[in-house]
């Protein structure tokens, strides 16, 4: 149960990127999102565009939190928070906070990036350690990669079947690669009614957690907001499924399609 939250925050963040001069959001954006495992309603999760100031630099600042709810929470109490401040030009992260509470499972870090000496610097707070890592291009934290990648692709870019990979940090165990394959184009039913959608696969290593490679699945609105609308997930203990519950304060029009 306590890798429902986190797996959310993860795979909203993984989609194609290409070049896009359009911006697909503005502060004050909101999105929920209901999350069932099997048959509970096992928790929520919000993202909350702000605006902010990092050395006295104008940045968005993304707030993320998750929590388990109802009967789910009597097995599992989730409680996590995650907040990124980026660039508002180019999106590059300037600071990631991540703060999570499973079940008595705590983590507090802070990750600060310097593009001047090309290093970042994580700040395990909990167990009091710090580690530096070099820079990579277009390197992104678990919440500024979906921002930035909202506004850095291009739809007539995709090739369907086509795998492309996202370098990301967001914990001590350093830069990570996801690989998406980008899977066509497919309608989906939501609570607003049907929405033509992008749909990708994360490529991800099976193991304890994943049945198989290719057992994750995201859509996302295939119009100017490309807000996520469901992700789907298979893994060793049944299926998890996140579905777009609330919104405001988009940039665009959300598009449904008339029957």
């Amino acid at each position: 149960m306590k890798k429902i939250i986190f797996l959310f925050f993860l795979f909203i963040s993984l989609f194609s990127s290409a070049q896009n001069q359009k911006s697909s959001f503005k502060s004050g954006e909101w999105l929920k999102f209901r999350m069932h495992y099997g048959f509970l309603n096992a928790s929520y999760a919000t993202l909350q565009v702000k605006n902010s100031t990092i050395n006295n630099k104008p940045v968005y600042h993304v707030v993320a939190h998750g929590k388990t709810t109802g009967f789910a929470s009597v097995f599992f109490k989730v409680d996590d928070t995650y907040e990124s401040y980026f660039d508002k030009k180019d999106g590059k992260p300037y600071r990631f906070v991540r703060k999570i509470n499973e079940g008595g499972y705590k983590k507090d870090v802070e990750i600060n990036f310097d593009y001047k000496k090309d290093k970042a610097l994580l700040n395990d707070k909990k167990n009091k350690k710090k580690l530096n890592f070099d820079l990579q291009d277009s390197i992104q934290d678990l919440i500024s990669a979906f921002y930035y990648l909202r506004n850095n692709y291009n739809v007539q870019d995709l090739v369907k079947g086509e795998a492309i990979t996202l370098k990301m940090l967001f914990d001590d165990d350093g830069v990570f690669n996801f690989k998406l394959k980008y899977l066509g184009k497919e309608v989906v039913k939501t609570k607003y009614g049907k929405v033509e959608c992008l749909k990708f696969r994360p490529l991800v290593q099976s193991g304890r957690i994943f049945k198989e490679q290719e057992s994750l699945s995201l859509w996302v609105s295939n119009d100017d907001n490309r807000i996520p609308i469901r992700i789907k997930a298979d893994i060793a203990v049944g299926s998890i499924k996140a579905d777009l519950d609330g919104y405001n304060g988009l940039k665009h029009q959300f598009k449904i399609i008339m029957d």
